[in-house]
């Protein structure tokens, strides 16, 4: 029985400090992102709750880790209760999480089309705020080769021609440009796409890539369950 257990406690120590390892890492680069983001703050909102998100899951991943680390060396039933608490409600939470996500998909990508739609204003005022927004969302049409929010060009209204509007930015760069790809708007070519959808297209795939990291630690966590509440039933058998 000694040696079962303390295959089981080495096993728990080595998982969690692999755990504790991820959050660590989830932790710095979060920070980094959170960190590199904040001179674009407008334009990338979306990131930005999404790095604030990452701090808090990597902050919480650490301690829980630290936890199961202690709990399994100092064979502490309180700490690995703790940690199998602290891990069944964030597996809770991932699952609704997962399913909310799953079932208002196409409510999701509504309210983002909404949400551009009433920023439109932005790109047509002539406030501060509205200047710095435009210096930002004109770096993301170049960068992704689009032209307004949601009907192009157009968006921009009276500030297509002014010093801090589109017209640089929208700018195809070649000469002869695709018509697929630019369209003629007063006297230049510009990218014929709205951003609305390499937003969309952006969110999509970031999706993709935020569910399949959810089930690849789903998994994780619930391994990390059964190590836990394994060890502890033998520590209190003992």
């Amino acid at each position: 029985m000694a040696g079962v257990s303390n295959c089981m406690k080495y096993s728990m120590f080595i998982f969690n400090f692999l755990f504790w390892v991820c959050g660590s890492i989830i932790l710095g680069v979060s920070i980094w992102i959170r960190v590199g983001i904040d001179d674009q703050q407008e334009i990338n909102s979306n990131m930005l709750v999404g790095a604030n998100l990452l701090i808090a899951v990597g902050s919480i991943i650490m301690v829980l880790g630290f936890l199961g680390c202690c709990g399994a060396i100092k064979e502490s039933r309180c700490m690995l209760l703790l940690f199998f608490i602290g891990l069944l409600l964030i597996l809770i939470l991932q699952i609704a999480g997962g399913i909310l996500g799953a079932v208002y998909r196409s409510q999701i990508e509504e309210a983002v089309k909404l949400s551009l739609e009433q920023n439109v204003y932005l790109l047509q005022s002539s406030s501060e705020e509205a200047k710095e927004f435009q210096e930002s969302f004109q770096k993301f049409e170049q960068m992704n080769q689009c032209c307004g929010l949601v009907n192009g060009p157009t968006d921009w209204g009276k500030n297509f021609n002014t010093a801090f509007g589109s017209s640089k930015a929208c700018e195809c760069e070649q000469k002869d440009p695709p018509k697929d790809l630019c369209v003629y708007f007063q006297s230049r070519y510009v990218y014929k796409t709205p951003c609305e959808h390499a937003i969309i297209k952006y969110l999509k795939e970031n999706l993709l890539i935020i569910m399949g990291i959810a089930f690849g630690l789903a998994a994780i966590e619930i391994l990390g369950l059964v190590f836990s509440m394994s060890l502890y039933c033998q520590i209190q058998r003992k």
